[in-house]
């Protein structure tokens, strides 16, 4: 069963932070630490960018990961590729059961063609990304593809992908373990055009520490 009781999980805690409701955040994790992401109302999508905190030029590669394990959908044992092809981080415990790859970040063009010109100036991912990476001297085209964290994206049997009802419950998480320093950029998704936020989206905890086995 995974272990909810935070004091339990690490044996030192270097960052524990709530992150608001449509804001970004960002932190390096070191390697051989865990990064736990809660979901603290149940039902909130976080999207994810993953960086080489030396060289950030080498950073998570979706095509990558998804060829290597096989799967649609990231959860517990995935692990997360850099185009370099070389483990960032990998799963090591989950309680949502699958993650996305595939249905990227929401933009205000995306937004727009979506859901119509009124939803244009309405806060969305990408402008929460492009608001982080560029405290790291990073830009638009260092924005690649991400991770959904708790975002329920069937895919369809004509390949279609459907964002639906979200799968976490309230303090569900997922524990990442870096395989090297790795510099993690989060949004935590102010979309209120789908459900992936059961449409009110909601604030995340963010815990980085050294795990206890250690």
């Amino acid at each position: 069963m995974p272990e909810y009781d935070i004091s339990k999980v690490f044996s030192a805690i270097t960052l524990d932070q709530v992150v608001p409701a449509r804001v970004p955040w960002s932190g390096v994790v070191r390697k051989g630490q865990v990064l736990r992401i809660i979901d603290l109302e149940s039902q909130q999508a976080v999207d994810a960018l993953f960086y080489n905190a030396h060289a950030y030029y080498e950073r998570y590669s979706a095509q990558d990961t998804l060829l290597n394990q096989g799967s649609a959908y990231i959860g517990k044992g995935g692990r997360l590729f850099s185009n370099e092809g070389n483990v960032l981080m990998t799963v090591v415990e989950d309680t949502c059961g699958r993650h996305d790859t595939l249905a990227g970040a929401c933009s205000c063009e995306s937004n727009t063609v979506r859901f119509g010109h009124e939803t244009k100036y309405m806060h969305a991912c990408r402008e929460n990304f492009l608001l982080e990476v560029e405290k790291y001297g990073m830009g638009k085209r260092d924005i690649v593809n991400n991770v959904n964290f708790f975002m329920n994206v069937p895919i369809m049997q004509n390949g279609e992908l459907v964002i639906d009802d979200g799968l976490s419950v309230p303090g569900g998480f997922v524990d990442l373990r870096a395989e090297m320093d790795t510099l993690v950029v989060l949004s935590n998704c102010p979309q209120v055009n789908n459900p992936c936020n059961g449409f009110t989206p909601t604030p995340i905890r963010v815990v980085i520490g050294d795990p206890a086995s250690i």
